[in-house]
């Protein structure tokens, strides 16, 4: 099936703030839990789907099976079927997938190199709130 495009002047550019934006679903997609932590494993190279079950910790089968969906779909993930028997079924980072999660990288490290600030914080917040 062939997409007729029309020139780029005429298009409207993405917001990913307009609600009908289709770059909204993308965003969500590799920012979500468990898009973000895929992205950021299969970085590392190829993995077959128990490989990358086990390496991102906590997700169900069924989760990372949508989430491996969604991101192929987007173009950020290649699933490559070998017709072996038992079959087997590598996921890898495209080119675009790769850009996607070197900049999703950068952010992890920076969340994990702030977490003792981070944790400072919550519980500064929850000794005036009187949580606990």
């Amino acid at each position: 099936m062939t997409t007729v495009r029309r020139p780029r002047e005429q298009e409207p550019p993405f917001d990913v703030f307009a609600k009908a934006c289709p770059s909204r679903g993308t965003l969500e997609h590799v920012t979500g839990r468990w898009g973000a932590l895929t992205l950021g494993a299969l970085h590392e190279g190829s993995l077959r789907f128990n490989e990358l079950r086990r390496r991102v910790d906590g997700v169900s089968e069924k989760m990372l099976s949508q989430t491996l969906h969604a991101l192929e779909r987007d173009g950020l993930v290649h699933r490559e079927a070998q017709p072996t028997n038992p079959p087997r079924v590598d996921y890898e980072l495209t080119p675009l997938g790769h850009e996607i999660a070197r900049r999703l990288l950068s952010l992890i490290q920076c969340v994990e190199g702030s977490m003792d600030a981070v944790l400072r914080a919550r519980e500064r917040y929850d000794e005036t709130r009187g949580a606990r």
